[in-house]
This record gives C-alpha cells, structure tokens and sequence, in this order.
C-alpha cells in the first residue's frame, strides 16, 4: 500500500473521530441512573430509530420480541407475551425512562425482573466466561432502540 501525505492525514482523521467518539460513551459503570431515568445519551449523541428497529428485532443482540410484543414489527415471527406489550410505549414512558429501563431493568423494576439489563455489567452469577466484562447491547445500540421505543406511540 502506498502510503501519502493525503492518504496518512485522512486516516489520522479517522482514527482521532474514533478516539472522540469512544470518549464521549458513558461506561456502563459510570451510569448515573437517578428517580428511575438516565437523562443524558450514552453516546452523547441522538440514537438512530432505523438501527434500533433492527437491534430490537435481532435475535442475537436485544431480542426484544422474545418477550415483547409490538404491533410495529408484526412482520416477525413469534412475539413474546413475558413482558408487556410495547405498543404506545413511547406514551407512556419519556426518553430518560426508557434509557434507564434499557441500561438496568433491575434498577428500575426490581430484582426479580427476568428483563436484562442490556447496558450493565451487574448481571448475575454464573456468566459464561467469554462474556464476563461485557455488556450485552453498545451504548450505540442503547440510544438507537430508544430511539425506536420514543416512535411507539398510540
């Protein structure tokens, strides 16, 4: 590969956007939840509603629809009836609400809530090894199904 002035300069650029961006994310152990919301981005920036549709919808990453039904992704197969409802959940909770809801259900509802905490890593004995550290959604991930949840509305 050559290598230019243009070519070092640009990936100088990229590398330093990065570096900002990886600065402004809340670690999941400095989340301030505070009266039952999280009033600030993880990500200090709006999350993506398009993302978060999809994040909710995977199987691999929120899984919302294991245990939640929505109207919204009808075209999913096998909606879980565990939790509530999500329909007009963007009525019924405010953005804050659901970022806190989102980042530790435990904090929010109680222990005995079987919903994860999709942005802590208090999650439990008996964590399968690889995944000790590790959150289960990004903080990117967090602000886009937020995103998606505020656009639930009846």
């Amino acid at each position: 590969m050559k290598f230019t002035i243009k070519s070092g300069l640009a990936s100088a650029l990229v590398l330093l956007a990065s570096t900002a961006f990886a600065a402004s994310v809340v670690a999941p152990g400095d989340v301030a939840i505070e009266d039952g919301a999280v009033s600030k981005s993880l990500t200090g920036a709006p999350g993506d509603a398009a993302e978060g549709r999809k994040t909710f919808a995977d199987r691999k990453l929120g899984n919302c629809l294991a245990c939640h039904a929505v109207t919204d992704q009808s075209e999913q197969l096998f909606h879980g009836e565990v939790g509530p409802p999500l329909d007009g959940v963007g009525d019924r909770w405010s953005e804050a609400e659901l970022r806190a809801i989102l980042v530790n259900s435990k904090a929010i509802f109680s222990e005995d809530t079987i919903m994860p905490g999709f942005y802590t890593l208090d999650v439990g004995v008996d964590v399968r090894e690889d995944l000790v550290g590790k959150t289960i959604l990004t903080a990117e991930q967090v602000e886009d199904v937020v995103a998606y949840l505020i656009t639930l509305k009846e």
